[in-house]
């Protein structure tokens, strides 16, 4: 009897530790009616086309069922986005996941010149892609989906307002982490994060 209540407890210490190191569902979620019964949905990242560094059309579609990190930056950028630039380039390093970074200038900031920043960088694979489309629709997708800012703001060195997270999405199109992508333990932290979702995910 001892054995079994034994057994059982650790069952269930274990159960609680998966349930702690499983990353979290951000954003709000609605109530829908699925066969009668009311239910809890999360949001998803919703269907975009945006051009890459070489030129090609990049869909939602083409990131389905893939982990990936996101974040938004411009090129001429004077402030943090070499610091995340450099950080995200450990993660590249680090892991093998797609990333994804949006430009919040797509004025300035045309493939050709995406192109020659990856390259600056040392990418050159589409691993990590570097797109631009149209402004509104970058701004959209960034605030109420990644849940990050990303805004033109005269007062702003640059012009711009934008957040610094990296940004984790998973295959269904949840997000699923933000991380300080300014310094090194969020960097560090969003390599370990991948790497749980990796697990809850495998191949």
């Amino acid at each position: 009897m001892k054995k079994l209540l034994c057994m059982s407890l650790m069952g269930l210490v274990m159960a609680c530790q998966s349930e702690e190191t499983r990353l979290p569902i951000l954003g709000t979620p609605q109530v829908v009616a699925i066969n009668g019964k009311q239910t809890q949905q999360f949001p998803t990242i919703p269907d975009f086309s945006f051009i890459n560094q070489n030129g090609d059309t990049l869909r939602r579609l083409d990131l389905k069922g893939k982990i990936y990190v996101t974040d938004f930056f411009f090129t001429t950028c004077p402030t943090i986005c070499p610091i995340m630039k450099r950080n995200l380039l450990k993660v590249y390093k680090a892991t093998d996941v797609q990333l994804l970074s949006h430009t919040i200038d797509p004025v300035h900031d045309t493939p050709a010149v995406l192109k020659r920043y990856a390259t600056d960088l040392g990418i050159k694979d589409t691993r990590w892609q570097f797109v631009t489309g149209d402004r509104k629709k970058i701004y959209e997708i960034g605030e109420k989906h990644y849940l990050i800012t990303a805004q033109q703001d005269s007062t702003q060195p640059g012009g711009y307002i934008h957040s610094g997270h990296f940004v984790l999405v998973d295959p269904n199109g949840h997000v699923r982490g933000l991380f300080d992508g300014t310094t090194d333990e969020g960097t560090q932290q969003t390599i370990e994060a991948i790497a749980l979702l990796q697990k809850e995910f495998p191949d």
